[in-house]
């Protein structure tokens, strides 16, 4: 038997994981049962808050983003953690609703240079070859693991995923990979051999919009995915953090009718009253997330992959890693 790294989400675990069920329970009914050890709390400084003008009625409107642990995308997460700390997006905007898309904001005037909102010094310039990260399958392990199963060998892991040879969870995050090799599988690495991971544009994944490359952005524009999970975006532009509430204060937000879904009018842009980093946030609540390493979550993501209520009349036989969305919750009191 071999370790591959491929994904809770894609097949079901093997059965002696679930033979204890007494009735097939519904995803959100494992979440709901999972006990209090199979929750990891959120560090309040990997989050972003996001606080829109209030709509039409009056209603607030926050955002709250949690920002990717290292090793991913740092350099562009250093950049954010700086604007945020200097309150750069005050009184700026979301400048592009694309239908099935993306959400966009920052700095509606970018492209003019004269009317251009000045960037802050000291921000740093990230090589495209940062998209990728080499890691080995020892230091992921060894940093709270990752969600994975035995199959037996050989396993056709480059069929599993249609955009990388593995697709894993890895504290709480879903990352695609490729061995540093050729084989494909075919032989097990070492430990200590590099390979390479990224993040995965799901539904809610926050990446950083940039211009023609080799330009990979400085962090100050980003969007949030609110399509169908735009794949081929993976590797080519910076994913540093994902929604973890008020997703919908996004996703409901009137379409632009000017190209690629900006706002055509001025008066169109939904301004944004400030952007903050969680731990300067009077009141923020404390926000948990269901453990990828955990029986509750190996549960979870085999309910995702093979339905078994009563609803459904047979089981799928597997899912796409961005239909098994990490359940986040506020934490108890």
């Amino acid at each position: 038997m071999k370790h591959f790294l491929v994904g809770a989400a894609l097949l079901a675990a093997p059965a002696a994981l679930f033979a204890a069920d007494p009735a097939p329970l519904a995803p959100a009914e494992i979440v709901a049962q999972a006990p209090a050890a199979d929750w990891t709390a959120i560090d309040a400084y990997d989050l972003l808050v996001m606080d829109l003008a209030p709509d039409a009625s009056g209603k607030t409107r926050r955002v709250v983003i949690q920002l990717m642990p290292p090793p991913f995308s740092q350099g562009w997460i250093g950049n954010i953690r700086k604007l945020a700390a200097a309150h750069w997006w005050d009184d700026t905007s979301v400048n592009r609703v694309q239908d099935n898309y993306v959400v966009q904001w920052g700095d509606a005037e970018a492209e003019d240079k004269a009317k251009a909102k000045p960037l802050l010094e000291g921000l740093t310039a990230i090589p495209q070859e940062r998209y990728l990260t080499p890691v080995t399958y020892q230091i992921l392990r060894s940093a709270q693991g990752m969600a994975h199963f035995n199959f037996p060998n050989p396993w056709p892991i480059s069929k599993r995923d249609g955009y990388a040879d593995a697709v894993a969870f890895w504290r709480g995050w879903p990352l695609a990979g490729t061995r540093s090799d050729d084989t494909h599988g075919e032989v097990e690495l070492p430990a200590d051999r590099p390979n390479l991971y990224w993040p995965i544009h799901c539904y809610g994944m926050i990446g950083v919009g940039r211009a023609m490359p080799p330009d990979t952005g400085s962090g100050a524009e980003l969007y949030a995915v609110i399509g169908t999970p735009p794949r081929h975006l993976d590797r080519n532009i910076a994913l540093v953090g994902r929604v973890i509430e008020g997703i919908e204060h996004l996703s409901s937000l009137p379409r632009g009718t000017g190209q690629l879904g900006f706002y055509a009018k001025a008066e169109e842009r939904v301004p944004i009253r400030a952007i903050r980093l969680g731990k300067e946030v009077p009141g923020l609540p404390a926000y948990q997330y269901l453990s990828t390493e955990s029986a509750s979550f190996a549960r979870y993501a085999d309910a995702r992959a093979n339905r078994r209520d009563p609803f459904f009349i047979r089981p799928a036989g597997g899912a796409d890693i961005c239909n098994v969305p990490v359940p986040i919750r506020r934490a108890p009191r």
